[in-house]
C-alpha cells in the first residue's frame, strides 16, 4: 500500500493514525517532496473511478491563486495531469493506493471497507 500525504495536513494525520492503529503496513510518500508524476496520476484516476478534477486540492492556496475553479472546466485531461504533476500541493490528499483501489481524501468508512 502507498499512503501519500503532507505532514502538516490534519486530514492526512487522521488517515495516518487510522492506518497505524490498525497495524496496516504502508509506504509513506511526502507529496511535496515526491510529487506524483502525470503517468501515476492518470493511472490512479482510472483506478479510482473518479474524474480527474477530484484530484485537485480545491482548498489549497495554490489552487485559489491560479484561479483553477474557473480554468479547470476548459482544460484537457492532459493539461490537468501536467498541472497536477507540476506541484504536489495542487493534489488532494491523503491518497491511499492499494492493489485494487485508489482513495482520494479521507472518509473513514470508505477506508475501513478498503483496508479490511
Amino acid at each position: 500500500m502507498l499512503f501519500i500525504g503532507y505532514p502538516k495536513c490534519s486530514t492526512c494525520q487522521k488517515a495516518k493514525k487510522f492506518l497505524d492503529e490498525r497495524g496496516i503496513l504502508y509506504e509513506y510518500r511526502h507529496i511535496a517532496e515526491q510529487k506524483p508524476a502525470a503517468e501515476e496520476l492518470s493511472l490512479w484516476a482510472g483506478k479510482s473511478g473518479l474524474p480527474l478534477k477530484k484530484f485537485f486540492n480545491t482548498s489549497g492556496q495554490l489552487y485559489r491563486s491560479l484561479n483553477l475553479k474557473d480554468r479547470l472546466p476548459a482544460m484537457t485531461e492532459g493539461e490537468m495531469l501536467d498541472l497536477l504533476a507540476s506541484d504536489g500541493m495542487l493534489v488532494k490528499r491523503p491518497i491511499l493506493v492499494t492493489e485494487n483501489a485508489v482513495l482520494v481524501g479521507f472518509r473513514e468508512a470508505e477506508w475501513e471497507e478498503t483496508v479490511k
